[in-house]
């Protein structure tokens, strides 16, 4: 039985109960109250009869006969009996009741003392077959003596009329109200239920007159249907491209989706030999980009960075690409040497690079980056406007070479859904402050529907920014800004790779890939292999890592001769001054250890300076025995991940640095901190020597967790995410239309 029916029956039960206990009351309440009025009456009738008998005692009982008829003029009096001071009867009205006879009455109305014959009133209420009567009797006096007394019946069967009565009235007066308590209620629910559904139904349809008062509502509405929807899109299963793309017809219906990044995803670049050739460059970025792209096809807006790149284009800088497959375009933007070097060499990474990165580099902000960082910032923003096909489409613009950006495309697409996805990490609220331009660069990224970290912590240190530095209303409940009437959701989406990873499915065997990595280095048959692959950059921890494993072979002689440590480090940013010193000094600290702990055949550091395409790559990744991955600070870093994916044979150990994102989800990585010399050199000791099955359990748990949570998941819920919030701003858009017509009503 519904729980709603059962308070009701309950209810109805108790009433019925109270009706009941009432009832009783009442009826003794009103029986006491007609019978101390019937023998208040009797009391006054008598007192006047007995005088008149009195006076007339000694006369023809015909006199008294007359008396007793005029008492019966009183319909509710049944019988009058007058009876002598011996007990002995008088007379009578006809019919009078044996019961009630003088010798009867007589033993009742003497007085108690004993040898008394004095006669005293008395009354009471006795029961006949016929029903209740009430006997009331009085002594007949006179001067100086008692003559006897009356006996008179009033009949009381009228009080038991008006008892039924009186209930009949309290239960309908009780049914009348338990009607109006009930049912009246009942029907201003049910009445204000199809109101409410009909109401929500029109606003979910979108049309209608919209109710000022269901305003409140609506808000909760959609935060329930989007925890709903959320529970449902995140069912059980693998994440796969294709469920990508069945997701997103369902909820973009096969619409395009418009990337802004810096980095293409395909560079052409013309060779010693002239001929141009498609690189995909070293970038996190477009490791997790690329693979939704060709899942979702659409536009990726990008830097023309490539010497051969103009060539490649069409009359409208557009590319087909991957080659050979052909899903999505490249829109190129050009830049002149002015523009490129004071929005991206300057401001974005000499002023925002090392803001966001703990890594000890000041950043540097100058007024003419600033400007050329606002300038270009507004050319791409033209650029995606320019390659949408709807007035609502969704757009992701990617890190902080556009934080500008998204403002700037919502003053031309008001309706736009615009994601914005920082890749690296968000500083606290006291160090944003040493940025001039934190105000407008915050009100930029605002402009979006969507910010998007890949920890909550970075969500919660832009929070605190914004809250600190700007005028704004913070949502925490929700982690949502209101700024000016338009809501922006803080939200974090752990970044990953595709699943399988194509250059893994692709790459020779672990056991061939490391047969050719054993022969191009001319390493020895018991040789132990680590890697790094990284940017030349200074988060990287570059230098750490290389000083970690000088520590190696200073504590662990065993080692020497047979470790060797290959760094991958694809030269970056060569024109920023700090990157030129820093690969200098790279350069210097690998010839030095190399000199002190090197011999004829044997280089404990394999630095390669130069560009590696994903194959090769991962051919490394297979080889090795250890990845050292210690950045001294990282948003998330895809070379951990990278890594564990590579390994099909389960084999090789990951250590980790713990300033980087991926520590928190590769948690079976040994996690160091990488400006510990000492404990990171005991970290790669330990991988060094783990035996084999411990190296595949960890490496089974880490690659389980990232065939569940990839890239085609990260895309996915932050995608549908959008969907949703654009299907939102489109009924409020809506809403506001309606309330507008009103209003000039």
């Amino acid at each position: 039985m519904p729980r709603m029916a059962q308070f009701v029956l309950a209810l109805i039960v108790g009433l019925a109960i109270l009706t009941w206990a009432a009832s009783g009351v009442v009826q003794t309440t009103a029986r006491e109250w007609f019978e101390r009025d019937v023998n208040t009456r009797a009391r006054l009738v008598l007192a006047g009869a007995t005088q008149s008998m009195a006076n007339s005692w000694y006369s023809e009982d015909e006199d008294l006969q007359k008396q007793l008829r005029g008492l019966l003029r009183d319909e509710r009096v049944m019988g009058v009996s007058v009876c002598n001071a011996d007990l002995s009867q008088r007379t009578s009205t006809p019919g009078f009741p044996e019961e009630f006879d003088c010798l009867a009455v007589g033993s009742r109305v003497r007085a108690p003392e004993e040898g008394s014959n004095e006669l005293q009133e008395w009354s009471t209420v006795a029961t006949l077959p016929t029903g209740r009567v009430h006997v009331s009797v009085m002594p007949v006096e006179g001067l100086e003596r008692q003559f006897g007394f009356v006996v008179l019946l009033h009949d009381l069967s009228y009080i038991e009329r008006r008892e039924a009565q009186a209930r009949t009235f309290l239960l309908i007066a009780f049914a009348f109200l338990a009607v109006l308590a009930f049912g009246l209620p009942m029907f201003v629910t049910k009445w204000a239920r199809y109101g409410w559904s009909s109401e929500l139904r029109s606003v979910l349809r979108g049309d209608g007159k919209q109710s000022r008062e269901f305003q409140p509502i609506l808000s909760d509405v959609r935060a329930l249907v989007e925890r709903m929807a959320n529970e449902k899109e995140d069912v059980p299963g693998q994440w796969t491209a294709e469920r990508l793309k069945q997701t997103l017809n369902r909820h973009l219906h096969g619409e395009k989706i418009v990337i802004l990044a810096n980095r293409e995803p395909y560079i052409h670049q013309r060779t010693i030999d002239g001929e141009i050739e498609v690189q995909h460059p070293a970038s996190g970025l477009v490791t997790a980009l690329e693979p939704v792209m060709r899942a979702c096809s659409g536009v990726w807006v990008a830097h023309g960075g490539g010497d051969a790149d103009r060539e490649a284009v069409d009359r409208n800088d557009h590319v087909r690409v991957p080659p050979g497959e052909e899903s999505y375009h490249i829109r190129r933007v050009w830049l002149s040497e002015e523009e490129q070097q004071g929005y991206y060499y300057g401001f974005s990474n000499e002023g925002l690079w090392p803001l966001c990165h703990v890594a000890h580099a000041r950043p540097l902000f100058r007024a003419e980056d600033w400007r050329q960082y606002q300038a270009v910032n507004q050319k791409f923003a033209d650029a995606v406007c320019s390659e949408v096909d709807s007035k609502d489409p969704i757009i992701l613009v990617q890190d902080y070479h556009f934080a500008l950006a998204p403002a700037m495309i919502r003053k031309r697409l008001p309706a736009a859904t615009v994601i914005v996805f920082w890749h690296i990490p968000w500083p606290n609220a006291e160090r944003m402050g040493i940025c001039p331009w934190r105000n407008e660069l915050l009100d930029g990224m605002l402009g979006a529907s969507i910010v998007g970290f890949h920890t909550q912590l970075h969500c919660n240190n832009f929070v605190d920014s914004v809250d600190r530095y700007l005028e704004t209303r913070i949502d925490r409940e929700h982690s949502a800004v209101v700024m000016q009437g338009h809501r922006t959701l803080i939200r974090p989406y752990p970044i990953s790779l595709e699943w399988p990873v194509r250059w893994a499915e692709n790459a020779p065997s672990p056991e061939d890939c490391r047969a050719q990595v054993w022969r191009e280095f001319g390493l020895k048959p018991n040789a132990l292999l680590g890697v790094g692959v990284d940017r030349l950059d200074y988060t990287k921890g570059i230098e750490e890592r290389l000083l970690a494993v000088e520590r190696l072979l200073e504590q662990h002689p065993e080692f020497r001769g047979r470790f060797s440590f290959a760094q991958l480090a694809a030269p970056s940013r060569t024109k920023i001054e700090r990157y030129h010193a820093l690969n200098e000094m790279i350069e210097g600290l690998a010839a030095r250890i190399n000199q002190r702990f090197g011999s004829a055949g044997y280089q404990p550091i394999i630095l390669l300076r130069f560009h590696h395409e994903p194959p090769e790559v991962f051919r490394f990744y297979r080889a090795a025995d250890v990845c050292y991955v210690s950045s001294l600070h990282d948003g998330m870093n895809l070379v951990a991940k990278e890594f564990v994916a590579a390994r099909t044979d389960l084999k090789g150990v990951l250590v980790l640095s713990e300033f980087t994102g991926a520590a928190r989800e590769l948690t079976e990585a040994l996690i160091v901190n990488p400006y510990d010399l000492e404990a990171s050199s005991n970290a790669l000791a330990a991988a060094l020597m783990m035996p084999l099955e411990e190296q595949k359990d960890r490496m089974r748990s880490m690659r389980s967790l990232l065939v569940q949570f990839n890239v085609y998941r990260w895309a996915g819920k932050m995608l549908v995410d959008a969907a949703r919030v654009r299907n939102q701003e489109r009924v409020t858009g809506r809403l506001a239309g309606r309330s507008a017509v009103s209003s000039t009503l």
